[in-house]
């Protein structure tokens, strides 16, 4: 099949762009003829709460990318749309994760399915955002109401579609496992790396810093003298896309500058190894969520994880096998860490993580998205 994927690629960094460039290779490697058609202009800087948009990483594909998506230019909108549907792609694979994207992408894909041949199928990262804003629901479902079907990677958001849309086919299919972040490696040699004390061992909370994400609730979870007493640390990853100074200030509140190291620039894909293999759990108290590329990054590394019992989080880890589901409250968030430490899961959970990892293959994916293509 000849087969587009609208959405962010690289130069562009993040999850969402990621998976792109995974699905694509999955998807040549499978025999059909693939290319991505990303962003020129992502986010004004404007809306943009990070440094950079983009990745410093030197990265080569075997299927062609090219930056054309204007997000804010409806001129430009137009023209992609007609490129698109003049070179006639099998299926069209567009991204949606974000309202703010509808007017661009619907109307894209609006344009494309005029030419009479080719099926738009959206892989919905999140139909109702995380943080509402007025107009959300309107911009929805005008994207909603320019493509053919839908796959969802939570069944939240496959519920969600039905708001939107009840009638137009769609498919839940778990997110799959980010297997190209590097390899495993023994913790001894992520922590030499990293310039980390093996002494002490250490809860990962890895990406982009938001407030929906918890790291205040694992901050005032690991202020329990428990932690201190056991030499034990967390480390967080990843670049403030929230207000820094109210987590700095926590941070001093509850007396934890020597119990927590912060690595708040973006982390490279090249780095994102040593900071799972450097961790002994993985921990993502979110205050809400669909899914997350965080625990298939962690599932590559065969990582335990401790994942709070929102939005699709709880369908990805089984509880008391591969890590812990619990509320999003402090008490219980530290209740499943120091039972973790305490009774010495890691070996177990860890067996485990590669037994349940199997779940999220590529090829699974892919399987979903094409027995959808031939109902359409």
């Amino acid at each position: 099949m000849k087969i587009t994927i609208l959405g962010p690629a690289h130069p562009l960094r993040g999850g969402i762009a990621a998976l792109n460039e995974r699905l694509a290779k999955q998807l040549v490697a499978e025999g059909h003829e693939v290319n991505i058609v990303s962003f020129s202009l992502q986010y004004p800087k404007l809306l943009f709460p990070g440094k950079t948009q983009f990745s410093d990483d030197n990265i080569s594909f075997d299927f062609p990318v090219t930056q054309e998506v204007n997000s804010v230019n409806p001129l430009n909108w137009l023209k992609t749309g007609n490129k698109i549907k003049k070179y006639k792609p099998d299926l069209l694979i567009v991204r949606f994760w974000l309202p703010f994207m509808a007017m661009s992408l619907g109307t894209i894909c609006g344009m494309v399915r005029k030419n009479g041949h080719t099926k738009i199928i959206s892989i919905v990262d999140n139909i109702i955002p995380h943080e509402k804003r007025p107009g959300d629901k309107l911009l929805s479902n005008y994207f909603v109401n320019r493509v053919d079907a839908f796959i969802a990677m939570s069944k939240s958001v496959l519920n969600d579609l039905n708001l939107f849309d009840s009638a137009k086919q769609k498919k839940f299919s778990p997110h799959p496992i980010y297997d190209h972040y590097g390899n495993i490696e023994s913790r001894e040699t992520a922590l030499q790396k990293l310039n980390l004390d093996a002494q002490f061992r250490y809860i990962l909370f890895f990406g982009f810093i938001r407030d929906y994400k918890g790291l205040d609730l694992l901050l005032h979870a690991i202020a329990n003298e428990y932690f201190d007493k056991n030499n034990i640390k967390l480390i967080v990853a990843g670049e403030f896309y929230a207000d820094e100074t109210k987590y700095l200030k926590l941070i001093d509140e509850l007396n934890l500058r020597n119990k927590v190291i912060l690595k708040t620039d973006y982390i490279p894909n090249s780095e994102v190894e040593n900071y799972f293999n450097a961790a002994d759990i993985v921990a993502q108290p979110y205050k809400s969520a669909t899914q997350s590329g965080v625990t298939q990054i962690g599932y590559h590394f065969n990582k335990p994880m401790l994942v709070t019992d929102v939005g699709g989080l709880s369908e990805i880890i089984s509880h008391g096998k591969a890590g812990y589901v619990v509320p999003p409250n402090v008490t219980e968030i530290k209740n499943a860490l120091t039972d973790f430490f305490e009774n010495n899961r890691a070996n177990a959970f860890t067996q485990n993580t590669i037994k349940e990892k199997e779940r999220f293959s590529w090829d699974k994916m892919t399987e979903s998205i094409l027995s959808l293509y031939k109902k359409l």
